[in-house]
Parts: C-alpha cells; sequence; structure tokens
C-alpha cells in the first residue's frame, strides 16, 4: 500500500471530504478509542441503558412503602445486570479498571439482593 501525504484526500462513508493533513492535525476530528460494531459494542450499551434505567427507578418516588421497595430491588437488579455486562466488557477489552470497579458492584449489589431476598 502507498504512504498517503498530506494532500492526499480521503472521503468518509458519510461523504466529507479530508486531507491527510486535516485529519493529523485536527482537534475536532476525533476517532473513538473503543471498538465499534463488535460484540464489546454492543454489551457496552446494553449495559449502560440499564443502569440509566436503574438511576431512573432510584430516583423515582413511590406512593406506598411496598411500591418503593420494588423501586429500590429493580434499582438493584437492573445495576446488578448493568455491571455484570460493563465487568465483561472489561474483559474484552483487558481493562483492569472497568473489571475491579464493576466486579466489587457485582459483588456489592449480589450480597444486597440476597440480603434482601432471606
Amino acid at each position: 500500500m502507498a504512504k498517503l501525504n498530506e494532500t492526499d484526500v480521503i472521503k468518509t462513508d458519510k461523504g466529507h471530504e479530508f486531507t491527510v493533513g486535516e485529519i493529523q492535525h485536527s482537534n475536532r476530528i476525533v476517532k473513538s478509542a473503543t471498538p465499534k460494531q463488535d460484540l464489546s459494542w454492543y454489551v457496552k450499551w446494553v449495559s449502560s441503558a440499564l443502569i440509566f434505567t436503574a438511576v431512573m427507578m432510584r430516583s423515582a418516588q413511590g406512593e406506598s412503602p411496598e411500591q418503593v421497595q420494588t423501586f429500590l430491588m429493580a434499582d438493584r437488579i437492573l445495576s446488578l445486570f448493568g455491571c455484570m455486562g460493563w465487568t465483561w466488557v472489561g474483559f474484552l477489552w483487558k481493562d483492569r479498571a472497568l473489571i475491579v470497579l464493576n466486579s466489587v458492584i457485582v459483588f456489592t449489589l449480589g450480597v444486597s439482593i440476597l440480603g434482601s431476598l432471606i
């Protein structure tokens, strides 16, 4: 493959044209460091959606003590599955920070859920 120089033009999938120099020296063109459209991409977004939903459950106010307890349990379960997904993503990416953080959260939520069921 021939080496590109700074004046060569690259066309994106969306039809935008940039020179190699523009891409190399631009502060506005940012390439994501994480993989796209592979298994980890889907797991991270589903896990994030679960955690977002859990936070909404956490902030919801029930009209009765039973409803509050239902929201609390839903928060814990959704958070558990969301963090399990992020732990898996951490393993796929070999990212120790994601693995440690989410493993501790999964353990803590698991203990909390078991404690409330026993």
